[in-house]
């Protein structure tokens, strides 16, 4: 693997954290009381999240100019868990042991499906 090609793969897994932190932000969003349905959906939260989430959608394209398109999916299955990751540290949510068991089928029947021939 060339260093352009590593890059691009660090690149793809930012990208993954990033659109995990903005669900993570709509989340944290949802949570909230808002005075109308106005406010439900043009908040700071809200836009900041579909912002970060847009710029993770940029930088996705822009990783797999050299990331296959079939290991795109095994990466992005990190995605699962960077999101309970971030829920247990931002949002103070348990990790319960069925969480954990399904984040690890969901991973690894992507891997399977990817890498698995």
């Amino acid at each position: 693997m060339n260093k352009q090609m590593f890059f691009s793969y660090i690149i793809f897994i930012f990208s993954v954290f990033i659109s995990s932190v903005s669900q993570v932000i709509l989340k944290k969003s949802s949570n909230i009381k808002y005075s109308n349905r106005i406010r439900e959906y043009l908040n700071m939260y809200v836009i900041t999240a579909y912002f970060i989430f847009f710029m993770s959608s940029l930088i996705t394209v822009y990783a797999y100019k050299n990331v296959p398109l079939s290991v795109g999916p095994a990466i992005e299955a990190s995605g699962y868990l960077f999101v309970s990751l971030l829920d247990w540290f931002i949002l103070k949510e348990k990790i319960s042991k069925r969480k954990i068991l399904g984040v690890f089928i969901i991973v690894s029947g992507i891997m399977i499906m990817c890498f698995g021939g």
